[in-house]
């Protein structure tokens, strides 16, 4: 009993230590870089429904919690406030969802402020300081859509979109990293995804960029000029094929080893992946979405049904205007109109390990017999009731018509 004393309190003094120790280095980061004496914002890009983080760079010493601020554009008299003053804020992201407002999409862990499933409403300016209305650190934050990005399969021969070149302007892709292969051990995919970039020497000086008159496209630096132009150019998206092996696990002893094919063959189906599996039921008719857990959009994720391969090339949403399966740029798989062949166990993969199964059931709408309480036939014998007395009082309406000219005109003259 007394070893495990020691040991609880061993593994407590550790934990102060790592958190002193990184409240040390964080510390260490504020001295070495000084705040500007005048505020500037840093330019920096993102795709709708990824989560992004801004750290406050610096701070004066003596300031030991910082507040978040929210402004849409520079000068706005409407400032939202992102943190309680003790900017302490902490959230769980798994019960984050992307409709909701920026207030319950954020978190504050060390300083920093973390965003969850942006939006395009979420560009304007972000400022940390102090709850007195000091600025030391400010971003100029730009979430640009994905609903009409515009989608290059490298495999077929289709690139990426041309720049544009303007008279004061020009406007350009820059690409991120190719994700890892989101399969292993099959053929898989690989994205890309880029966003639009614009260069100019008519950009506003208040805001720092990584290059020299580059910023983003939605920037708060392009001038009111320079507006229109920007929709010749979106987002976009690279997808290409890749085929990488699966990591190699430890293979176990040979007793194990015949034990575990034992029982496999006692009724365990071997093509079946052996992950997490989530039952589901739905009725026939609805509209279903499955999010893989743990990713965000900017992972690899993959999707298969059964031994059936989705890969993006077939289903990724807007190649196929009539689509009812497709995936969205999310990763987020959607079934619109459920079908009884619709059935079955949907694996996810990401960064190229199958992590979770959903097995579906699709049940159909059984039909009863109606009766005259029934809500649905009272209403609809309602609605055919007042359809009948309109129609009704149309037809008398214009037969008292017909009977009132013809009294007026008069018996006709031989």
């Amino acid at each position: 009993m007394g070893s495990r004393v020691l040991g609880a309190a061993a593994l407590l003094c550790l934990v102060d230590a790592l958190h002193a120790f990184a409240i040390e280095e964080k510390g260490d980061v504020f001295k070495r870089t000084p705040c500007p004496a005048f505020l500037l914002f840093v330019n920096t890009a993102y795709l709708a429904d990824m989560t992004f983080e801004l750290p406050c760079n610096c701070k004066p010493q003596e300031v030991s919690s910082v507040i978040w601020y929210f402004q849409k554009t520079m000068g706005s008299q409407q400032t939202r406030v992102l943190t309680d003053f003790a900017g302490t804020v902490v959230v769980d992201s798994g019960q984050v969802r992307a409709g909701s407002d920026v207030l319950k999409r954020f978190s504050i862990r060390m300083f920093s402020l973390i965003v969850f499933k942006a939006q395009v409403s979420d560009s304007g300016h972000y400022l940390c300081g102090t709850k007195d209305g000091d600025f030391f650190y400010g971003y100029d934050v730009d979430v640009q859509p994905s609903r009409d990005i515009t989608v290059a399969f490298v495999d077929r021969g289709q690139y990426v979109q041309n720049d544009y070149a303007g008279d004061f302007f020009n406007l350009f892709t820059t690409f991120w990293d190719w994700t890892r292969c989101d399969r292993c051990g099959v053929r898989g995919e690989q994205r890309r995804i880029g966003l639009c970039y614009l260069h100019s020497p008519r950009l506003h000086p208040r805001y720092r960029t990584a290059l020299p008159n580059v910023t983003s496209c939605g920037s708060r630096a392009v001038l009111p000029p320079l507006h229109d132009p920007l929709s010749l150019h979106r987002p976009e998206v690279a997808i290409r094929s890749c085929l990488t092996p699966c990591p190699r696990t430890e293979v176990p002893k040979e007793g194990v080893l015949a034990i575990s094919n034992v029982i496999a063959k006692l009724g365990r189906k071997p093509w079946l992946p052996r992950v997490p599996t989530q039952f589901h039921r739905q009725d026939a008719g609805t509209a279903l979405t499955i999010a893989c857990p743990g990713a965000r959009p900017e992972h690899a994720v993959a999707w298969d049904k059964d031994q059936t391969r989705l890969y993006r090339s077939q289903y990724l949403i807007g190649v196929n205007k009539s689509m009812r399966v497709f995936i969205d740029h999310g990763n987020h798989l959607h079934i619109q109109g459920l079908r009884a062949r619709d059935g079955g166990t949907y694996f996810c993969w990401r960064e190229g390990k199958m992590v979770a199964g959903f097995r579906l059931r699709v049940t159909q709408i059984s039909r009863r017999r109606r009766t005259l309480h029934d809500p649905e036939t009272i209403y609809a014998l309602r609605t055919i009731g007042i359809g009948f007395l309109i129609i009704g009082s149309i037809f008398i309406f214009i037969h008292l018509c017909l009977y009132w000219w013809r009294l007026l005109k008069g018996p006709a003259r031989t």
